[in-house]
């Protein structure tokens, strides 16, 4: 088996509580440990504050939807060409959306993808903000919150894209591999 990262992968019984207490945390609801918590642990106190950040973004209920916000991470992961980010929140995505097909579209090219107008619209913000921040404008703020998006979710769009741009940056440096797990997560529509 292929390493999950170049660099060292601590052993979960060796970690500071916090730290195996919240990597555990997330092996209890997903059944297993995303690659991406054991390849940061190993420096603590920037895993400490990666995910503080990550869950400040990704885990609020008001604003944006959970499914718009990893709409956001697959759609700049793949302009950032992240393997792990694409992958593993195209996972999330699919399950958030209930639709099996969207991450591909969206990771791909979100221009052709089946998404609304409104969020088409913010990926066209993340995508700028993702490529060419330096060329954002008043104009493009105005577009959003003519879509209704408020100032707090053109916060949060840029933000969830700058904290992926980081990820995305080093997971490929340290080629952080997905779990095999997230490949086939909500592939095939559940009958209900």
């Amino acid at each position: 088996m292929k390493a999950i990262s170049r660099f060292a992968v601590p052993e979960l019984d060796k970690l500071p509580d916090d730290i195996r207490e919240k990597i555990l945390a997330v092996q209890e609801k997903a059944g297993f440990i995303p690659n991406i918590f054991l390849a940061l642990a190993h420096r603590p106190d920037e895993f400490r504050a990666f995910f503080a950040y990550h869950d400040a973004l990704m885990e609020k209920s008001e604003g944006l939807s959970k499914a718009e916000r990893e709409m956001i991470v697959v759609a700049t992961s793949g302009l950032n060409q992240c393997i792990y980010c694409v992958v593993s929140h195209g996972a999330i995505l699919r399950i958030r959306e209930k639709n099996p097909e969207i991450s591909d579209q969206v990771s791909t090219n979100y221009l052709k993808a089946d998404i609304s107008h409104r969020q088409r619209v913010m990926l066209d913000f993340a995508s700028k903000v993702c490529d060419f921040s330096h060329e954002v404008e008043d104009e493009d703020l105005e577009n959003l919150k003519q879509e209704g998006f408020t100032e707090d979710e053109i916060w949060d769009i840029g933000a969830i894209t700058g904290l992926f741009a980081l990820s995305n940056r080093i997971a490929n440096m340290a080629a952080i591999r997905p779990n095999p797990e997230f490949y086939g997560m909500s592939r095939i529509e559940q009958e209900e």
